[in-house]
């Protein structure tokens, strides 16, 4: 089982990356919300928490075998549960999570059915059976500020928000600065200064934390 991967992101395609290690390039499966995090990291050299299963039917001898890859650990906990739902297979749960995991597992946590049916794949039966399999399990995975639209800075402390007026400023989109703040206030609550978030964001972007 291939449970990690680092190595040059040379291609980011519609639903896949592509990673150069060793001389082989790999075809990794990631989840929609991954895509523009990814994007950013194009020709850097970076972290993917992986999962491997095989494609296909038994029966017919034709078995493919495929990775999918998380920048995050926990986020590749929370799709491991994700798949416990009935119903949820791993080309639906990937396609589904075109929200970040922190959001969805916060909308799962509060009974928001409305709103998980809004993500892809998702309808509202399927959102009320998530909810009704969930609930209560990926609090872990859940955080205060995934709930409120990305352009919403409500959430964000001064300092946080002094942080991403930088990353702005330097060139990065504001939809990526606000997450790449909220994924580093998830991991690292006691961080003081806008110069300090800059950096904790960075290193949430490169793929260096989570």
């Amino acid at each position: 089982m291939i449970v990690r991967m680092r190595g040059t992101l040379s291609e980011v395609g519609e639903d896949t990356v592509i990673v150069d290690r060793d001389g082989l390039s790999y075809e990794v499966m990631v989840p929609g919300y991954a895509l523009p995090e990814l994007a950013a990291s194009r020709g850097q050299v970076v972290t993917l928490f992986t999962l491997q299963y095989f494609e296909g039917s038994s029966a017919g001898g034709n078995l493919t075998p495929r990775l999918i890859g998380f920048p995050h650990s926990e986020d590749r906990a929370f799709f491991e549960t994700f798949l416990t739902v009935k119903g949820i297979g791993v080309r639906k749960g990937l396609r589904a999570l075109a929200a970040p995991v922190a959001r969805v597992a916060a909308d799962i946590e509060s009974g928001d059915a409305a709103a998980l049916a809004r993500l892809p794949g998702i309808g509202r039966r399927m959102a009320d059976q998530i909810v009704a399999e969930l609930r209560g399990k990926v609090k872990d995975h859940a955080f205060v500020d995934a709930a409120p639209p990305a352009s919403a800075q409500s959430g964000f402390t001064a300092e946080q928000r002094d942080a991403i007026e930088i990353l702005v400023a330097w060139g990065d989109s504001r939809a990526d600065a606000q997450r790449w703040l909220a994924r580093a206030a998830q991991l690292h609550a006691g961080i003081s200064g806008a110069d300090a978030w800059v950096k904790a964001a960075y290193r949430v972007k490169s793929g260096a934390e989570g």
